[in-house]
């Protein structure tokens, strides 16, 4: 187990089921008041809610070209994570893996290879693309799993995107290909 602490403290585990939501520089503006909830469960989803239902800010990921990117360079790191589930939204990306290295390289990697390709599909340099933190959730227990698995892939219907998860082209709602069904998280201590 590894932990470290930035504005929020991550704990991570190699081979163990996280889950990682992560937004674009500028998607929450600067000086704003943001809801404050009794757990962090509650404050999560009620900043969530903020970026879906954003129609200010950057919304990069809205264009097919970059979302496809992104869904691309997931695809090319399963030999670094089993890939359980996934959305691209148009400010953010939920994200559920179990890592086989370290998340704060997984992220680094990813974050800093997206952000080159957007820069370079947009023909933009000097700007920063992602926040600079992520967040993340340690899974507990397989019920807990397929309750965040169904809250990534739901996410595009709540935000009255789609009708159906199937229908939104940057989920994995739509078949992945040797996709680990269930952690099977029984056997561990939470």
């Amino acid at each position: 187990m590894k932990t470290h602490a930035r504005r929020l403290p991550h704990i991570h585990v190699i081979g163990r089921p996280i889950f990682l939501t992560w937004h674009l520089e500028g998607s929450f503006p600067a000086g704003r008041a943001y809801p404050t909830a009794p757990t962090s469960g509650e404050a999560f989803v009620a900043m969530d809610r903020l970026l879906d239902n954003a129609r200010t800010g950057p919304m990069y990921l809205r264009q097919p070209e970059i979302a496809k990117m992104i869904v691309e360079a997931l695809h090319y790191r399963r030999d670094t994570v089993d890939l359980h589930a996934f959305v691209v939204m148009a400010n953010h990306v939920h994200l559920l893996i179990t890592p086989h290295i370290e998340v704060s390289k997984l992220m680094h990697s990813l974050k800093r290879f997206t952000a080159r390709e957007r820069n370079r599909i947009l023909d933009r340099t000097g700007q920063p693309f992602w926040q600079d933190e992520s967040y993340d959730h340690l899974v507990r227990d397989d019920s807990e799993f397929q309750r965040i698995k169904g809250y990534i892939e739901m996410n595009p219907v709540r935000a009255g995107l789609v009708v159906t998860p199937k229908e939104f082209p940057w989920s994995s709602a739509r078949p992945i290909k040797n996709r680990p069904q269930v952690a099977n998280l029984s056997h561990r201590r939470t």
